[in-house]
């Protein structure tokens, strides 16, 4: 049986993005986020995030710092009883695969977990997230950008709060 994914990006999104995020005391979570989650998680969704983190490749912090972060971040979620599936990142600059605005991160989270990306969302904060999410086919595409209006393709909220009052009114 096909599965419903919820799609996040990490900074902007997850967190308050203050450029290259690597230590907990940095880390704080945006208004909404849970939730946010916790509403789809209701509907019987899973969580998974997507992340470009190319602090990595710059030297910033290492690929440990990262996997700290993410512990103390899924812990935190856990607390609150909420379940993150998986965390795809990208580590690399540039020209790389996996790297949004190419969709292989999204493409290998539907594979390994049968993923519906008509049924499925995605939230991020740059445009990047939007053209991954396109190119993967993801239905639900949410940008949480104020720079930008709306088009046939994805939807443009200030902030997650008014995002989530948006899909309850069409779900």
């Amino acid at each position: 049986m096909k599965k419903k994914v919820l799609f996040l990006d990490r900074d902007g999104v997850i967190n308050i993005d203050k450029k290259y995020v690597h230590k907990i005391e940095d880390f704080e979570f945006c208004d909404g986020i849970f939730d946010l989650c916790e509403y789809f998680l209701q509907r019987g969704y899973l969580i998974c995030v997507i992340t470009n983190q190319s602090g990595i490749a710059r030297g910033y912090y290492t690929e440990k710092d990262f996997e700290i972060l993410s512990a103390y971040m899924i812990d935190e979620f856990l607390k609150k009883g909420i379940t993150i599936e998986k965390i795809y990142h990208c580590p690399h600059l540039n020209d790389c695969e996996c790297r949004k605005p190419k969709p292989a991160m999204l493409l290998k989270a539907k594979k390994e977990f049968n993923v519906d990306m008509n049924e499925s969302f995605f939230i991020g904060d740059n445009l990047s997230d939007m053209e991954a999410g396109m190119s993967a086919n993801v239905k639900n595409l949410f940008l949480i950008n104020n720079n930008y209006t709306s088009n046939d393709k994805f939807k443009t909220f200030n902030n997650l709060k008014t995002l989530l009052e948006y899909i309850k009114d069409i779900k």
